[in-house]
Order: structure tokens, then C-alpha cells, then sequence
């Protein structure tokens, strides 16, 4: 039984998938009024203005640290109705969500980690060296200490709700309801990508952009696919969105940490979304192809889903 197919051990009636998607969607989305109403109390109390709360507001009212942790609890409620919805309202074991071995390949987790996080380390440290002058040195011990225990906690939960999420339920439901895993890959990629349209970085950088954020879709859907577990993807997706809230951001990232470097430099497109998508992702997966051996592409990504011990109403 394919990873795909771990949903079949639970109901997969398609009204189950509809309720559930809106439902984590929704407590997601409701763990975000606490950064809401938190910016709104303080505004508040200093005497200002409450009628226009923008983007702006949002994201300098309170402390970096306080804004990352508040944005980041969101995803605790969002992991917490993944799994409500997978065991309850599906009736299904959490561990066929995330993996078809018997138990989460810890090994797996910190080869997709330090394959990105390593890179990030490299590259940033690099362009520090011959490009000194687009970096502010921001490290501060007692405040980068606060963010490496918001980080270390949070990101992760942040990290596997999003791969929970998309890589996990969605990819399953979808390909169960379509019975074909390339309409899943794709759909939940695509997804992905535009659920990140609002960031800032689009703004900065402009649409194009966006063909980064779907391709790291198919990246992590691609790895899921083919490894039969979201392991890879889990730990791909901590390890860059950790080690670049810690080591590097800029005043037009989504978010804004207390890091040991701020960008001060111009975003290049060419750099930061084609270099990535066309020369390393596809690097990153013979990599992993190699060390794990991975074979029958053609089938793993755009084969149909074939019906295995249905269990539905």
C-alpha cells in the first residue's frame, strides 16, 4: 500500500474531505485573531488609532519576538485540527498521514534539514564574504536567544501543519476523490503556491515569485510522492524556514526576526525564485533519488490511485 492509498484505511467520502478541509482552514485562520487582537489592545492602550489597522501595524506594533511567536501560534491550532479531523472525522490512524513505515524515519527528517539548511548556511555566508555591504550585522544575544527558543519550538509546528496540510491530507484526499496522484500533485502544489500571494515578498519581488512559491509546492510534493512519507518534506521545510529566520531576513520578508544578519540589499528574480527552482530543486531531488533509491517516476507522480480496503460510508 503507497502512501496515497494510507487514506483508504479510513472514510474517504468526498463530503468528508470538503467539511474537514474547511474545517482546518478555519481554526487556522482563528489562531491568528490572537496576533489580531493583541496589536489591536496595544494600539489601544498607547492612545491610537483603531479604525486602520493595516499590514504595516500588524507587523511593528509589537516586539519582532512577540510578532513571530503570535504569528507562529497559529499553526498550533491548525496542527491540533489536522489531527482532530484525520482520527476523528475520518477515523484514521495520525501515523497514515504522515508516513507509510511504522513509525517517522527521524534519519529521513535530518537528511531533508540539513540538505536546505546547509545550503542556506553556504550561500548566505558567501554572499556575506564578497558582499559585506548589503548585510547589517543585527546579532544581539539576549534577544537572538529568545528567538532561537520561538524558533526552535514553533517554527517546526509551523513547518509540519503546513506538510500536514497539503503534502498530507489534501494530497491524499485528492488523490483518492481523483484516483490519479499527478491531479493531487498538482492541485496541492498550485494551492500552496497561492495561499502565499499576500506575503510581502510579492509586493518586493513581483508575480514572479509566485513560480517559486509553487514550485517548493511540487518540491515537497514530489518528495512525498516518491519517498511514500512526508518525512523528507517535514524536514525540508523546518530546515529553511528555521535557519533563515535565524540567520537572515529582510524589511520586506513575511517575517521579520530578530536574525544575526538584516538583508539590506535589492531582491534579484533571477537569484532568488529561477536559480532555485531550475538548478538546485532539481539537484536536491537526484540527491535524494540517489541516496534512496527511488524509482518508477512515471507511476509514483502521475499513476492512478488504485481502491485498497475502502472503508467509507
Amino acid at each position: 500500500m503507497d502512501y496515497i492509498q494510507l487514506a483508504f484505511k479510513g472514510k474517504t467520502d468526498w463530503w468528508r474531505y470538503l467539511i474537514g478541509a474547511i474545517f482546518i482552514f478555519f481554526i487556522w485562520q482563528l489562531g491568528t485573531l490572537i496576533h489580531f487582537g493583541a496589536v489591536m489592545a496595544k494600539i489601544s492602550l498607547d492612545g491610537g488609532d483603531l479604525q486602520n489597522i493595516g499590514y504595516e501595524e500588524l507587523m511593528t506594533t509589537l516586539s519582532k519576538n512577540l510578532t513571530f511567536f503570535l504569528l507562529l501560534l497559529s499553526f498550533v491550532f491548525g496542527a491540533f485540527a489536522v489531527w482532530f479531523i484525520y482520527k476523528f472525522f475520518h477515523e484514521a490512524s495520525f501515523k497514515d498521514l504522515i508516513t507509510t513505515r511504522a513509525k517517522f524515519d527521524w534519519k529521513r527528517f535530518w537528511v531533508g534539514f540539513w540538505l536546505i539548511g546547509g545550503l542556506i548556511i553556504l550561500f548566505t555566508s558567501l554572499d556575506y564574504y564578497y558582499n559585506p555591504s548589503d548585510y547589517l550585522v543585527n546579532f544581539q544575544w539576549g534577544k537572538f536567544l529568545v528567538l532561537l527558543i520561538i524558533g526552535i519550538l514553533l517554527v517546526p509546528i509551523q513547518t509540519t501543519f503546513e506538510e500536514f496540510f497539503f503534502r498530507g491530507y489534501l494530497l491524499q484526499g485528492i488523490g483518492v476523490l481523483s484516483k490519479n496522484r499527478g491531479i493531487a500533485l498538482v492541485i496541492t502544489s498550485v494551492v500552496f503556491g497561492l495561499l502565499h500571494l499576500a506575503n510581502p515578498e510579492v509586493d518586493k519581488i513581483g508575480k514572479i515569485i509566485m513560480v517559486s512559491y509553487i514550485g517548493t509546492g511540487f518540491l515537497l510534493g514530489i518528495m512525498a510522492l516518491m519517498d511514500e512519507g512526508l518525512e523528507l518534506s517535514i524536514g525540508f521545510h523546518a530546515g529553511n524556514n528555521l535557519v533563515t529566520a535565524l540567520l537572515v531576513t529582510a524589511d520586506w520578508t513575511a517575517f521579520q526576526t530578530e536574525s544575526i544578519f538584516i538583508s539590506l540589499g535589492e531582491p534579484d528574480a533571477t537569484i532568488e525564485v529561477l536559480f532555485p527552482v531550475l538548478i538546485v530543486y532539481p539537484i536536491f531531488l537526484f540527491i535524494l533519488a540517489r541516496i534512496y533509491k527511488w524509482k518508477n517516476w512515471k507511476e509514483k507522480l502521475f499513476g492512478n490511485v488504485s481502491v485498497s480496503n475502502q472503508n467509507s460510508d
